[in-house]
């Protein structure tokens, strides 16, 4: 069954859709899907940290596209102008009374005061309920590659190693061969996603002086939410 959100450009869909994702990690199922970058291309850019369920989920979309990641194929998403959360009953036949006594015909779905102060309510929960949850980590699978088959790999390992920061935690490493005598590192690690970002790891530690003395470059072979 297609997943039905609201317009998603909109304050009040970005709202729900905080909502949404507040206790998901994905948009559909228990994996990234088609469904993932259907709402990751419908919102075009990162949104404010304001709405953190979703800057959570984008950045971790952004990441495993980046990563040339693969996606499953999803339930279908339907954006539509309605909410997810079904207002109660007793809203819905005040809003229904009013509408019988209103010559206006509403076009838009506008809320009313009572469902944007819900609405509002609902927002502050869902904030003060992420502030307490820990942050969330990720595994990621990284392909270091030397200069040239005369690159001491024992030492550009000490020196990636050597990379320390709050919420990184390096884990198992192999040398994987290429060719011509050319072999790679390729080198588990564990981050926390509000601490660490993969890209400012290898923009601004991993090939810069003077590590890059050793390392020509570096790809993600694998991103996973834990």
């Amino acid at each position: 069954m297609a997943v039905s959100l609201s317009d998603v450009k909109s304050a009040a869909g970005l709202k729900k859709l905080d909502e949404y994702l507040l206790s998901r990690s994905y948009i559909s199922g228990y994996q990234a899907s088609k469904d993932d970058i259907a709402v990751y291309e419908a919102l075009s850019k990162p949104v404010s940290s304001e709405y953190v369920n979703v800057s959570r989920w984008f950045n971790h979309i952004e990441a495993l596209v980046r990563a040339s990641a693969s996606f499953g194929e999803g339930s279908g998403v339907k954006f539509d102008s309605e909410a997810i959360a079904t207002p109660p009953a007793a809203d819905a036949k005040a809003s229904a009374d009013d509408d019988d006594d209103d010559d206006d015909m509403d076009l838009f779905g506008e809320e009313t005061e009572e469902e944007k102060k819900a609405a509002e309510e609902r927002a502050a929960a869902v904030k003060a309920s992420a502030k307490k949850k820990e942050s969330g980590k990720s595994s990621v699978l990284m392909d270091i590659k030397p200069w040239d088959d005369e690159t001491d790999m024992k030492k550009l390992e000490e020196a990636v190693r050597g990379v320390h920061m709050e919420g990184l935690l390096w884990g198992a490493s192999k040398l994987v061969p290429v060719g011509y005598g050319i072999k790679k590192l390729q080198i588990m690690l564990t981050i926390v996603d509000d601490l660490v970002s993969v890209d400012n790891l290898i923009e601004e530690h991993l090939t810069v002086e003077p590590i890059n003395e050793h390392v020509q470059s570096c790809d993600i072979v694998a991103f996973n939410k834990i």
